[in-house]
């Protein structure tokens, strides 16, 4: 069923409460969250594309964090093979990303810089992917821009087609689409993201 204004803001205005909690638990993970931790949801956020993200939650977790830094890759391609498309790659672009674990550590406190060194230094993380990661450790203001929302947006008459961007000028394009209409509605931009999500995948995740 075609997504309308109006019922959009009925579903913003009914998850909103849990949609609140949830970013609140976002915000705290920056602080609280070990090196170890905060490694686990970058690689979380590595294995989500065009996978479901429950299903990569189910290995990509805290009790799995030793595995996720020690593994070769043939033993890590092989822990991933069920629960997410793609293994292969992701393995390579998690071990590759173990050089990083000081940087995310220590990422600039202005979420367009922090996304900025995501893209650039660590493999397989583009700016939708780094949107997700910097959003689940508290970073305000950035949009996930994947087909689920393109899509929606698409119905509200937001964006023209359904492309997904193929340039980062575009990805910014489209997501300042998202944030102007964001607030022309009266909406705040972080809560409208997991509300979109949400009526897709019909709960509030991450």
């Amino acid at each position: 069923m075609k997504l309308t204004h109006k019922k959009l803001r009925e579903h913003y205005n009914s998850e909103q409460p849990t949609i609140r909690k949830r970013l609140k638990e976002f915000s705290l993970n920056r602080k609280k969250l070990s090196d170890k931790e905060l490694f686990t949801e970058l690689c979380f956020c590595i294995c989500t594309p065009q996978s479901k993200a429950v299903k990569v939650a189910e290995v990509i977790h805290a009790g799995n964090a030793d595995k996720l830094l020690k593994m070769d890759h043939a033993q890590l391609s092989e822990f991933l093979r069920k629960n997410t498309r793609f293994h292969n790659n992701k393995a390579k672009h998690i071990i590759h990303a173990r050089q990083y674990i000081k940087n995310i550590m220590n990422l600039p406190d202005d979420s367009m810089q922090a996304r900025e060194f995501l893209v650039k230094n660590i493999k397989g993380i583009g700016y939708k992917e780094s949107s997700h990661f910097l959003r689940n450790i508290g970073y305000k203001d950035l949009c996930i821009v994947d087909r689920h929302v393109i899509n929606l947006m698409h119905e509200l008459n937001v964006f023209s087609d359904t492309k997904t961007p193929g340039t980062p000028k575009k990805y910014l394009e489209m997501e300042q689409k998202i944030k102007d209409y964001a607030k022309s509605q009266g909406y705040n931009v972080d809560e409208l993201d997991l509300a979109l999500w949400s009526i897709r995948t019909g709960y509030v995740f991450r």
